[in-house]
């Protein structure tokens, strides 16, 4: 299960991180993300030795958002090294983020 992270966690959790890290920003109320929030579980539980996938809920954490420019949701910013490496808009199918973690490992 993806990890809850806010916005006085997320430089020590994502930035800080020593492997690849999925960062889904998402909210209660967005059809969308409850599509994708247990595809981004269920990678979170396959890749949990080689990656860490977390969520920030767009709503309660707004200087994170705005931070990084976030002004659809669901969106998906995949971190690499402290930087983003990648990045997907919109619900998708669980190989698009599959292929955009494994081009990270």
């Amino acid at each position: 299960m993806a990890h809850e992270i806010n916005d006085q966690n997320f430089d020590e959790i994502v930035l800080k991180a020593d492997k690849p890290v999925i960062v889904d920003f998402w909210a209660e109320w967005c059809g969308p993300c409850r599509m994708v929030g247990p595809i981004l579980d269920e990678i979170g539980e396959e890749y949990k030795d080689r990656a860490l996938v977390v969520k920030l809920d767009v709503d309660s954490n707004p200087e994170t958002t705005i931070r990084f420019g976030i002004r659809n949701i669901p969106t998906v910013l995949f971190f690499k090294n402290g930087e983003i490496a990648d990045k997907q808009v919109g619900a998708v199918p669980k190989n698009n983020f599959t292929a955009k973690l494994e081009a990270l490992l």
